[in-house]
């Protein structure tokens, strides 16, 4: 049996990966939580759009803060490739190419944080429709939001299934480890994908995540304390 070499790349691509899924972790939940969450209120239109006009700035912040985490995932998705491509450079670009499209997607959907904002603060322009009308449109494009993120999080968890899976197979990280992000990952975009069909299964609201949640913080944990394990592996004699 011999060690599998770990090059110091690796090494390097695996701490900062560590660092970005903690960092992405807690800046998506403040967003989330705290910025945005509070201010919408599911079924009345009126109230979110009173909401997000009289904490404008809050608001803004929470879509700052997103965009900067959709900016620090593309470099995860990079790092990822950077540790995993020894192990199958296609599955790894493959897996990238699936977070950055998430990444893209949920970037561009923020767009609709601005609209949302225009609308509820009025604008000088858009005194054509009455208060009620604005603050359904505004509504409106939320939802809209709520939609691509959706989309974005389809890719999401295609991604991050095909990066479990190459951990799984390296063996760098603890093999449970990797099984639970094969099985969170799968889990989010299966479910994500039925919700699309079925949107009354909308209102299990994002529990089916806690699985990923779990994953991600214990991959960045593992990842920025412990770093990369080189696995044994079985020599072989080279073929006469």
């Amino acid at each position: 049996m011999t060690l599998r070499t770990i090059d110091p790349e690796q090494q390097t691509a695996a701490k900062v990966a560590g660092f970005i899924y903690l960092i992405a972790m807690a800046t998506s939940i403040f967003a989330e939580l705290y910025a945005r969450g509070p201010l919408i209120v599911a079924g009345n239109a009126m109230q979110t759009a009173i909401n997000i006009a009289a904490s404008e700035r809050l608001f803004r912040v929470g879509s700052v803060i997103h965009l900067i985490t959709f900016a620090s995932d593309a470099a995860l998705a990079v790092a990822l490739y950077v540790v995993l491509r020894p192990i199958n450079r296609n599955l790894a670009l493959l897996a990238a190419s699936w977070r950055l499209v998430d990444c893209s997607i949920l970037a561009v959907n923020l767009l609709n944080d601005f609209v949302v904002l225009r609308l509820a603060t009025g604008a000088d322009y858009l005194r054509a429709f009455d208060t009620k009308q604005l603050q359904a449109l505004a509504r409106l494009f939320y939802s809209v939001e709520a939609a691509g993120f959706q989309i974005g999080f389809v890719f999401l968890g295609l991604g991050s299934t095909l990066f479990s899976y190459l951990w799984f197979k390296s063996r760098y990280i603890p093999r449970a480890l990797a099984a639970l992000g094969i099985f969170s990952s799968l889990v989010l975009a299966v479910v994500t994908l039925t919700i699309m069909v079925f949107p009354a299964l909308g209102a299990i609201g994002l529990t089916y995540m806690a699985p990923m949640f779990f994953y991600e913080v214990g991959l960045g944990l593992w990842l920025l304390v412990k770093g990369l394990r080189a696995p044994a592996v079985e020599w072989r004699p080279p073929p006469k």
